[in-house]
């Protein structure tokens, strides 16, 4: 099967089959490069759709992701960004192994193509050539052939007739010779044209355009394989993304597998735990006083005593609600009671912090503002970056200092007072930083203090504690609402409280007592003012009983009677070797 043989005749037509296949390549190249357009484009945008839903720094959505729910939907942006830039990669990969090498193989097809239709075009003019020569020697031996015959006659005539002069036949019959010898000569340069133009045109036919043909041939061929393998390349650069692609989607259902509903309820609770008690019952108010009073001769006697008298079933009132009002007005017409709930539903809660803002003010710097448990962990968290930040300090300042030690050692390395400045700076920064962690522990220490216990002892003295106090604590929460409906505190209420926490802490004296498991030093004077806190001198060694446990406090011993919680930033704490070995807590 070759061109050469089987298309000898078909040369016009095979120049447009060629240009035809040169089309269709440079046709493909414009599907491919189209298509990595479209692929940087999708690209672009799934990146603009990533970067869109991110949350931003420093806002509420940077908080929302705390949740799990949220840090699965910022995985799975995060996963689409590599997805997009795996489009991006296909892009890249479909331009440098296809669309550069085709339109490099392109420009080579067409000069190969032209080098070649440029032989067969010589090759026919040639054959061209030796034709037209064929037809003139042909057409002059015809011509000389006609004019010798004419001349034969003419001589026969001549030599005919009697009239004419022997001269004048002799004339006639050289002119006969001459005529005759040209069309010999005619002859032998037609013949000799002939067997030349037969010969080149069995070259042309037989050699030279089967040569050429095959030479198209093998170039169509290869610009067929070609475009094969582009089309093969084009697939395989999909293939080898498709396993990142299966790792990014794997990325988003592990995250969406890691979402746990009970941590994010967790997460609500610590979010918005106000740390306030619920409100009591709601005590009855006996509307009959009035119509007794009319009834009875002694009514104002009667109507004290009814008022000493106790509720309802025994039943002591209930603290009150921080955001219920109480209606102390007898004018006004009593809500039905399904008001009340609905008020007590929708209601915001009002601490007495709340008295100190102005409107529009700035929170407090002990972040009074909010309820116990938020204040506890506003305090802690505060807590911990300043603890970060000395740490911080104090590497620089070690670091400092080591520098200064190879200045000493090596003076030509630099000056070492050049850095007592700096030193000086970083303990500067050390020391404040220090004093502002202890004005936020203390915070911490006083809102720790207020916040009902959490363990299952502590629970359940509790709810003795409210068994047998209840008409004092009633009482305390009526005379502390104010009637802006903030609260207030009086002195000998304190004073009963503290006294019935005596009793309990009695209780908690009957266990036995924790065993040191260290030492420590108390690197400053610490005043311990609040409930459970001890106070300790500056140089003073003391029994470690209780680990730091995260929270910022030791729990350490004196003697027998006197224990109880410093700041761990005061205190230079020596374990024991059998107890994880020394640490040291600056």
């Amino acid at each position: 099967m070759s061109w050469g043989t089987e298309l000898w005749d078909q040369f016009d037509n095979l120049e447009k089959h060629t240009q035809w296949g040169i089309d269709i390549l440079e046709k493909y190249i414009k599907f491919v490069k189209e298509r990595t357009e479209i692929e940087l484009s999708y690209a672009k945008q799934l990146r603009n759709l990533s970067k869109k839903y991110q949350p931003k720094k420093n806002s509420k959505e940077e908080e929302e992701y705390r949740y799990t729910a949220c840090k699965a939907f910022l995985s799975t942006l995060n996963e689409m960004n590599d997805y997009a830039g795996q489009h991006e990669v296909v892009s890249e990969n479909l331009t440098s192994q296809i669309i550069a090498g085709l339109a490099r193989y392109v420009q080579e097809v067409k000069q190969e193509r032209k080098s070649h239709f440029h032989d067969g075009r010589k090759a026919q003019q040639h054959i061209e050539t030796c034709w037209k020569q064929l037809e003139s020697s042909k057409r002059r031996f015809e011509r000389d052939c006609k004019e010798a015959d004419r001349a034969q006659q003419y001589f026969e005539k001549m030599d005919a007739d009697i009239n004419v002069t022997k001269a004048d036949v002799e004339k006639a019959r050289q002119q006969a010779q001459v005529r005759h010898q040209m069309a010999e000569d005619s002859k032998a340069d037609y013949s000799s044209n002939l067997q030349k133009f037969n010969l080149e045109q069995r070259e042309y036919y037989h050699t030279h355009i089967p040569n050429i043909f095959k030479k198209i041939q093998e170039m169509e061929e290869r610009r067929i394989v070609r475009l094969g393998e582009s089309m093969k390349t084009y697939a395989e650069v999909d293939r080898q993304v498709i396993p990142i692609i299966g790792k990014c989607l794997d990325g988003i259902v592990k995250a969406a597998e890691s979402i746990d509903q009970n941590t994010d309820s967790q997460l609500v609770i610590e979010a918005y735990k106000s740390g306030f008690e619920p409100p009591g019952d709601i005590e009855f108010e006996d509307y009959t006083q009035p119509m007794k009073r009319t009834v009875s001769e002694n009514s104002l006697s009667n109507s004290r005593e009814g008022k000493a008298e106790p509720k309802f079933g025994g039943k002591s009132k209930g603290k009150l609600w921080p955001f219920i009002k109480k209606n102390k007005s007898p004018k006004q017409q009593k809500e039905p009671l399904s008001h009340r709930f609905n008020e007590f539903m929708t209601s915001k809660p009002k601490i007495h912090c709340f008295r100190s803002l102005k409107r529009g003010g700035a929170a407090p710097e002990d972040f009074s503002n909010l309820p116990p448990e938020q204040r506890r962990k506003k305090l802690q968290q505060k807590v911990d970056e300043l603890n970060k930040e000395i740490q911080k300090e104090m590497d620089q300042r070690e670091a400092i200092t080591k520098m200064k030690d190879v200045y000493l050692k090596n003076p030509q390395m630099g000056d070492p007072a050049s850095l007592d400045h700096k030193l000086t700076e970083v303990s500067q920064n050390i020391e404040k930083l220090r004093l502002e962690a202890q004005k936020f522990e203390a915070w911490l220490a006083e809102v720790e203090g207020r916040l009902p216990a959490r363990s299952e002892q502590a629970r359940r003295q509790s709810g003795l504690y409210d068994a047998q106090t209840a008409p004092t604590v009633n009482n305390c929460a009526q005379a502390r609402e104010s009637p802006d409906g903030s609260y207030t505190e009086e002195q000998s209420q304190e004073s009963e409280v503290k006294v019935l926490a005596t009793d309990f802490d009695d209780e908690f004296d009957d266990e036995e007592p924790l065993p040191a498991i260290g030492t420590c030093k108390a690197l400053y004077t610490f005043d311990g003012q609040n409930e459970g806190t001890i106070s300790v001198v500056e140089g003073e060694t003391l029994y470690v009983i209780e680990e730091d446990k995260g929270d910022g406090w030791t729990r350490i011993r004196r003697n027998e009677d006197e224990e109880g919680y410093v700041p761990t930033s005061y205190v230079e704490v020596y374990l024991d070797k059998n107890a994880k070995g020394a640490k040291t807590y600056i």
